[in-house]
């Protein structure tokens, strides 16, 4: 048995060692709490990550630019950063072409900020930080622009462009919508010509077209033929299930034209409300990469691709109605419905053919409109639909080869119209080109004054 003397020891000597372990407890937890990260929490990843190429999709938006000085050449070893308002950052330095490249894992507002005492001398930035949004799934253009030369920059150009070299380059945009035009036009002009039906909401289908390539191509992470072909064929079968569930119907029951107008009207306006609610109102992008004009035409790789698409499709589409017997049974239709049925053709198998073959049509040129334009947004097809009427009635109501021809006409008008007005005055000159003529002649280019039956 202890004394009390020794009691009293033994339990002071407990308390302070209870007391010293309690204290290097709370000290050792309270390190962990403040000092380094909480279990199961690990430390967060920048979404910001430079890149030396980057193709966008669901998860991974794109944020890319070029540094080009006074005589259009690219200006290297120029380091910039790219942050977020959370204090997220990071930077790169630009490659030989003047090219820097960011990958976001986060969409929203980021700033993009450019040392200047990385500029090569002689070369200046008025401003060295720009802010830009960026999306997932999309390529986001970021540019700062720079004045002066560098040392050792070559002159690509002898001055200031000539007027004849202006007219050269509107002239090949002019050919380029112009093509891009009639891919829609034709098929606008097949259905008018074979229903007497003047489709308001055909330019919707050109937006359809460009939408779903950008789902496929950006979002799915298809390659962009395959995204093409599937966007192609989506906008096809659109068309087929239009005339099934609506056109036919209505033209069994006898509604009249006018009725049927005014239902293309409210479907425009149905579809445009559609692609905002789902798609935003942001322009968006087919393709991942940007370019730089080349060649004779000074036009950008994919426009020339879009062109030569353009005229592979245009030249066949005129050989299947000029040496096929469905070519000839359509346009026997667009002649007269009624012989033509007489005759033995089975009048609305021709025209659900027409439907499905024009929304096709017009689906791929919405996918090279995209392409060539750097995307496509819910109210492109607003904007292109007083060029596609003015194409077919210039061309000549009811005939595909007048609306080729009145597209070209129309295209080349309204680019080259951009060397004495203003951009936003450009489209209003397909409206002016088509009044005068319609002036001297009212049946179009290649219309007939009259139609028969």
């Amino acid at each position: 048995m202890f004394g009390t003397n020794e009691r009293c020891d033994v339990r002071t000597t407990l308390i302070r060692g209870v007391s010293v372990a309690a204290a290097s407890l709370a000290i050792a937890i309270g390190s962990l709490l403040f000092a380094a990260p909480a279990f199961g929490a690990p430390t967060a990843k920048s979404p910001i990550t430079p890149a030396t190429s980057c193709s966008s999709t669901a998860t991974i938006g794109c944020v890319q630019g070029t540094l080009r000085d006074d005589n259009g050449n690219g200006v290297p070893k120029v380091t910039l950063t790219l942050s977020n308002p959370a204090g997220a950052h990071a930077s790169t330095k630009s490659n030989a072409n003047g090219t820097y490249i960011f990958k976001v894992s986060a969409g929203g507002q980021y700033t993009l900020t450019l040392s200047r005492a990385t500029l090569p001398p002689g070369v200046k930035a008025a401003i060295n930080s720009i802010t830009v949004t960026a999306t997932l799934g999309q390529l986001q253009p970021a540019v700062i622009h720079l004045t002066g030369k560098s040392k050792g920059s070559l002159s690509t150009s002898t001055g200031p462009p000539s007027l004849l070299l202006q007219v050269w380059d509107q002239l090949s945009q002019g050919l380029l919508l112009g093509l891009l035009l009639a891919l829609g036009s034709i098929g606008l002009s097949l259905i008018y010509g074979t229903t007497g039906l003047s489709n308001f909401a055909h330019a919707e289908q050109v937006t359809l077209g460009g939408m779903m390539a950008y789902v496929f191509s950006i979002q799915l992470g298809l390659n962009f033929i395959v995204a093409t072909v599937v966007a192609v064929v989506i906008c096809a079968a659109s068309g087929y299930i239009q005339d099934w569930l609506i056109w036919a119907p209505l033209r069994r029951r006898g509604l009249g034209l006018t009725q049927q107008m005014v239902v293309t009207i409210g479907l425009s306006l149905a579809l445009d409300y559609i692609f905002q609610y789902f798609f935003g109102t942001q322009v968006l992008p087919v393709s991942s990469t940007i370019e730089r004009n080349t060649g004779i035409l000074d036009l950008t790789p994919d426009s020339y691709v879009a062109m030569a698409i353009s005229i592979v499709v245009l030249v066949a589409i005129g050989l299947v109605l000029t040496r096929t017997r469905i070519g000839r049974a359509t346009r026997a239709v667009s002649d007269n419905r009624a012989l033509a049925a007489a005759s033995g053709i089975d009048v609305d198998r021709i025209i659900r053919l027409v439907w499905t073959v024009s929304m096709a049509l017009a689906g791929l040129s919405g996918v090279l409109y995209a392409l060539v334009n750097g995307g496509i947004q819910w109210s492109t097809g607003v904007q292109l639909l007083l060029l596609l009427f003015s194409a077919v009635t210039l061309g000549g109501l009811g005939t595909a080869f007048g609306a080729l021809v009145g597209s070209l006409v129309i295209g080349v008008v309204v680019q080259m119209s951009s060397l004495v007005l203003s951009q936003n005055l450009k489209y209003a000159t397909a409206l002016l080109i088509l009044i005068i003529v319609l002036l001297f002649r009212p049946q179009g280019i290649l219309g007939r004054r009259e139609r028969i039956g």
